[in-house]
């Protein structure tokens, strides 16, 4: 079986929650298939700059062939026609609009797919809300299947994105959120699908005393782990932190590592770290006694994950269904929806080392359980071969004519999305409810 991986960035060094997952799952299929990687060469998410380079190269035995972005991202333009597509009534050619100006525009990648997708068997497009995976999509169908990484924000409710979600062969999704989220929006119930996300290389050996050492860190520490931007609720954890340590139980420091694209508090307490290597950053996680996700918006919390294959129990934003429902499923975190309930769970996980315990425990039997990399090898190998012997179920609806595509008729993507049902999927909750009040007492 040969596979092409289709992405928007890949590489060593580029660690965006969907561009690693596609990375991971690239070089883990590649022991048991032949892999591609098909992909741009941009490196910044927020530019889409041509500046990846060698354009071919071969990467832990994977071919990697990357294409020119046609030009840069106009965050003024891309603001403004996201207000049109999400805030108001329009188009379906406004939407083509904005997806032009989200990019990464690279026609390059898309012809270079569509010439040569019979070469494969199936083609694994990653996100489904950029340029590379919508018009790729659309131009090898019968190979098409979807890891959309959506999250529950205003893209998933765009009309454009409706017949993808029901014309591709399957989809493999990150969450049972996620799964229920777009067949909700699109109908897509008959498309085949599984849940599967992704695994991570937790090492066996992350030596918390190791970090404390090389970063000079003796006070117990929460950390957080990814990009500190607003977008992924750092501004909310800095308010509710500052809050925290103002109250006279708030013992814990917090520790960020990951690139900021905001002003870190002054606070003797609050400290940054920057990027960090792998070893480095799992040695952090290892020695912190909790790890916060304060997002708003995942289709799967990598991170969380990876926490989980440490021990370490996890404080979400309960906000963000896909979160609440990791905590549920897992039994191995708390999550919070306002102010008094973030400083109540921080308190109880401070105070109780039995209580963490418990919950680093379960969330280690769930790592295991379902997302060693064993287990997401085979539920992705399971559907490909099923795909393989199986006809291509129907084909994608076709474009609509020009006229048709200028209607302004369709509602904002924000009104879509706020009519979805909203929740987590909650198996497991008898047995969570069970160990938090074990744990607590």
């Amino acid at each position: 079986m040969r596979l092409a991986v289709v992405v928007q960035r890949y590489g060593r060094g580029i660690n965006g929650g969907a561009e690693l997952h596609a990375r991971y799952i690239a070089e883990h299929l590649a022991r048991h298939v032949e892999v591609d990687v098909l992909t741009t060469l941009a490196s910044d998410y927020l530019t889409w700059r041509n500046e990846r380079w060698p354009a071919n190269e071969h990467i832990n035995g994977i071919s990697i062939q990357r294409f020119p972005v046609e030009r840069e991202r106009d965050l003024l333009t891309f603001s403004k026609r996201s207000a049109r597509v999400f805030e108001q009534p329009h188009s379906l050619a406004d939407e083509l609009r904005w997806l032009d100006a989200e990019g990464p525009t690279s026609p390059a990648l898309v012809r270079h797919i569509a010439a040569k997708a019979g070469a494969y068997d199936f083609c694994l497009f990653f996100s489904y809300r950029y340029y590379q995976a919508y018009h790729g999509v659309r131009s090898a169908p019968r190979q098409a299947v979807l890891v959309p990484t959506a999250e529950r924000d205003s893209a998933v409710g765009l009309e454009m994105f409706q017949p993808i979600f029901r014309g591709v062969r399957a989809l493999m999704y990150n969450s049972p959120e996620e799964q229920m989220m777009i067949q909700s929006v699109s109908g897509n119930h008959d498309v085949p699908s599984v849940v599967v996300g992704v695994g991570s290389e937790v090492p066996e050996d992350a030596q918390p005393d190791r970090f404390r050492q090389k970063y000079g860190i003796k006070d117990r520490f929460a950390i957080y782990v990814g990009r500190i931007d607003e977008n992924k609720g750092c501004r909310d954890l800095f308010e509710l932190f500052e809050r925290y340590l103002s109250q006279s139980y708030g013992r814990l420091s917090l520790v960020l590592v990951g690139q900021s694209l905001l002003t870190i508090p002054d606070h003797p307490r609050i400290r940054h770290l920057g990027f960090l290597d792998d070893r480095d950053k799992f040695d952090a996680m290892a020695a912190a006694e909790v790890l916060l996700v304060p997002s708003h918006f995942e289709s799967l919390s990598m991170v969380s994950l990876e926490a989980w294959g440490l021990g370490r129990p996890v404080l979400a934003n309960g906000r963000c269904d896909v979160l609440k429902g990791q905590c549920i499923r897992s039994a191995a975190g708390l999550y919070y929806e306002s102010a008094p309930e973030f400083l109540a769970a921080l308190q109880s996980l401070e105070k109780s080392r039995r209580f963490r315990a418990a919950l680093g425990a379960n969330g280690q039997q769930f790592f295991r359980r379902h997302y060693a990399w064993q287990v997401i090898e085979r539920k992705y190998l399971n559907l490909l071969e099923r795909l393989s012997q199986e006809p291509a179920g129907t084909a994608i609806e076709p474009m609509p004519g020009w006229f048709a595509r200028q209607r302004r008729t369709l509602p904002p993507g924000d009104d879509v999305v706020a009519r979805l049902p909203r929740g987590a999927a909650t198996e497991g909750t008898g047995r969570f409810n069970q160990v938090v009040m074990g744990a607590a007492s």
